[in-house]
């Protein structure tokens, strides 16, 4: 019964899964930003383009 016990109050692989849950959400949240951020810094290129464009021909 000892043993038992003993595996219930063992806490190490509830740390672990908690550790591996935050690095996910973490990673989903950086996935997130850059997927934001890189989409607005395709529009600030593309009006770059665009202007460089018009000012070339113009």
């Amino acid at each position: 019964m000892s043993k038992l016990q003993h595996f219930l109050r063992e806490e190490d692989g509830a740390a672990a899964i908690e550790y591996g849950l935050l690095a996910g959400l973490i990673a989903v949240a950086i996935i997130t930003m850059v997927g934001l951020v890189g989409g607005g810094l395709n529009a600030i290129f593309n009006t770059v383009q665009t202007n460089l464009n018009t000012a070339a021909a113009g």
